[in-house]
């Protein structure tokens, strides 16, 4: 059971699904930044005037990939599998707005 504290962690794990060719998804990691509701909104107040790569730098420290988690590499990310700045974006969002889904 996950153990409730007033205020979270700085940092939080979630997977994102990554769609991949196929119709299929590959789940990497990612460790994303906690934000506040202010925070959150500054954030996507300053998404327009930044790169993709940008944006999931302030969004996110790490990830599972073995590849380093550097602008370069997201831009390759992002290149190569064109859902994948939607599907993160996505999944923070629903973790920083506990958008879970239940059964």
């Amino acid at each position: 059971m996950a153990v409730f504290k007033l205020i979270p962690d700085p940092t939080f794990k979630a997977q994102v699904q990554i769609p991949v060719h196929g119709g299929q998804t590959a789940p990497v990691e990612f460790t994303f930044k906690h934000r506040t509701r202010e925070q959150l909104d500054e954030f996507f107040k300053s998404v327009g005037d930044r790169s993709v790569e940008e944006s999931i730098l302030d969004a996110a420290v790490s990830w599972s990939l073995d590849d380093e988690f550097t602008a370069e590499n997201i831009k390759v990310l992002c290149d190569n599998y064109m859902g994948a700045a939607s599907a993160i974006a996505s999944a923070y969002t629903k973790e920083l707005l506990q958008n879970r889904q239940g059964n």
